[in-house]
């Protein structure tokens, strides 16, 4: 595989678990962002292959970052990260142009799934 992955989440310990997953099976993970102004910027220094992003985060949520890095690039994969009862942002998201989500705390198997499925 080997496909390039930014991780966007403000919990550097939620970062390190999607870091672990990913690396452990394979893809290459380019950068980590904190929030959503970062990711955007990141993302457009980066040109990941698949970004996941978390939707609650300060200065800018992920749905805003999400919305702005599709409108720059509508061919973008971006996974949405959630906690569990967010369900309307979720949905939102998928509207906006999200290719899944995944719900905290991660499964490593529902994490891969998603992200496999994103980038085929």
């Amino acid at each position: 595989m080997g496909e390039r992955i930014l991780i966007v989440d403000d919990a550097a310990f939620m970062r390190m678990m999607i870091k672990d997953i990913l690396e452990k099976n394979d893809f290459e993970v380019v950068g980590e962002a904190e929030n959503g102004q970062e990711a955007v910027d990141k993302y457009h220094e980066l040109k990941p292959d698949l970004m996941t992003l978390d939707i609650t985060m300060p200065e800018k949520d992920g749905i805003t970052a999400l919305k702005e890095i599709l409108g720059d690039d509508p061919s973008a994969k971006i996974i949405m990260c959630s906690a569990m009862g967010q369900q309307a942002m979720v949905i939102d998201a998928i509207q906006a142009g999200a290719k899944d989500f995944i719900v905290k705390p991660f499964q490593a198997d529902r994490v891969l799934e998603a992200i496999k499925k994103a980038l085929n």
